[in-house]
């Protein structure tokens, strides 16, 4: 059997009463949980620009495994075309060996300026990883105290959320999606998180509009749903206000 509109706004009343509890939690942790995962995504970071340097010194120090290699490769064949020299039969084979000799002195030449480069390189790696480095343990430090502080001020209230978040989850299933949708993206939209207010002192609860007597008359019938004209917020009911009775 569907609900009467009177049972949906006290619905409503219930689970705005129990989020805002949970705002009030939250607001206990101040900025603490988003500087936890800002520091959680910034190590993040540094993390991968590390890997990216260790990936790049272990790619140079290949480069200059390979070249040392060559260089090696080009002193054998050096010794050999001096050993083939030996044996020319005239001046055209002796040039022709001479100029491979040449060839191969100008390759490991080469290959000696590509190590030290390899070399400088490696070292303004190191130089920037090390400072990386450094960053990142600073980083990690802040991240233990901040979750150390997070962890105190959460324990205080966990037993109460957890508790809060049960019995919200109950509520929920008692509203219709559609409204339940709607009351949440008043929420979203709201600076203080209340999407169901009352009417009070002759003003919306939410954003302090006043609200015409005959708007007031039909959110006390309560037979439909009714939302402030300024703000959007649901009007649940009217407060009742108290007669100041004068002193004699």
């Amino acid at each position: 059997m569907e609900n009467t509109i009177a049972q949906k706004l006290d619905a409503l009343l219930k689970l705005q009463e129990i989020d805002s509890s949970l705002d009030e939690i939250l607001k206990t942790r101040g900025d603490l949980p988003e500087e936890v995962r800002d520091l959680e995504d910034e190590i993040i970071g540094f993390e991968t620009r590390l890997g990216k340097f260790r990936s790049e010194i272990a790619n140079l120090n290949s480069e200059i495994d390979n070249f040392k290699n060559a260089q090696k490769e080009g002193e054998k064949l050096i010794k050999k075309y001096k050993d083939q020299q030996m044996n020319v039969r005239n001046n055209r084979e002796y040039d022709a060996i001479t100029k491979e000799i040449e060839l191969q002195e100008l390759d490991m030449q080469l290959a000696d300026k590509k190590i030290n480069e390899a070399k400088a390189r490696i070292r303004l790696i190191e130089d920037d990883a090390n400072r990386a480095e450094s960053v990142l343990n600073e980083r990690n430090e802040d991240l233990k105290a901040k979750k150390g502080e997070l962890n105190v001020i959460t324990s205080e209230s966990e037993a109460e959320e957890k508790a809060l978040i049960v019995e919200r989850e109950k509520h929920v299933k008692k509203i219709e999606d559609r409204l339940l949708k709607s009351y949440q993206k008043i929420r979203d939209n709201s600076m203080n998180g209340l999407a169901v207010v009352h009417v009070s002192r002759g003003a919306c609860g939410g954003c302090f509009s006043i609200v015409p007597p005959q708007r007031q008359a039909d959110i006390r019938e309560r037979k439909k749903l009714i939302v402030c004209e300024h703000c959007g917020r649901i009007l649940a009911d009217v407060e009742s206000v108290e007669p100041v009775h004068q002193r004699r």
